[in-house]
């Protein structure tokens, strides 16, 4: 599973670096040929995106970084934690729901992946099976109970 994500987030990186290294210089040199550089509308975008891109470039380093320092054997083996599968039953709803606890840059509602850093994903962690919890979302308040828990220890591991 971490591969995927350093595999996604080198490539971020990667895009990224190119763009400042290649694209920006040329938009730059561009602008500034162009005149006056305090009223050059091109050049000042030009600066901001190169500030943008820079502060999104350390952003992804550190989460690079974090990703790469994720111990599996510390995840906990009878609570839920990134990597936990969830069933829940939704009480107001009367439905069950799966989820799947990711990182951020993995989490996609619709297919059931979600980030533990949402307000379901936070609501949920360190939760056991015939735990209810409330939790309270941007939607209203939601109440479930956990009805399977699956840890990432109990999973097959993914062929990466």
């Amino acid at each position: 599973m971490t591969i995927q994500i350093k595999k996604k987030l080198e490539e971020e990186i990667r895009v990224i670096e190119h763009e400042l290294k290649n694209d920006l210089p040329k938009e730059l040199k561009k602008a500034a040929s162009l005149g006056d550089l305090s009223e050059n509308a091109e050049y000042q975008s030009a600066k901001q995106r190169q500030e943008i891109l820079n502060a999104k470039l350390a952003h992804l380093r550190k989460r690079l970084a974090e990703v790469a320092l994720i111990n599996f054997d510390k995840l906990p083996t009878d609570r839920a934690s990134y990597g936990s599968t969830v069933v829940l039953h939704d009480i107001q709803k009367g439905t069950e729901i799966t989820y799947k606890l990711v990182s951020v840059e993995e989490s996609d509602i619709q297919k059931g992946l979600i980030s533990t850093t949402s307000p379901i994903g936070k609501g949920l962690l360190n939760r056991q099976e015939g735990d209810s919890v409330k939790i309270t979302t941007p939607g209203g308040v939601k109440e479930f109970e956990i009805l399977r828990l699956t840890t990432i220890h109990d999973q097959p591991e993914d062929i990466e």
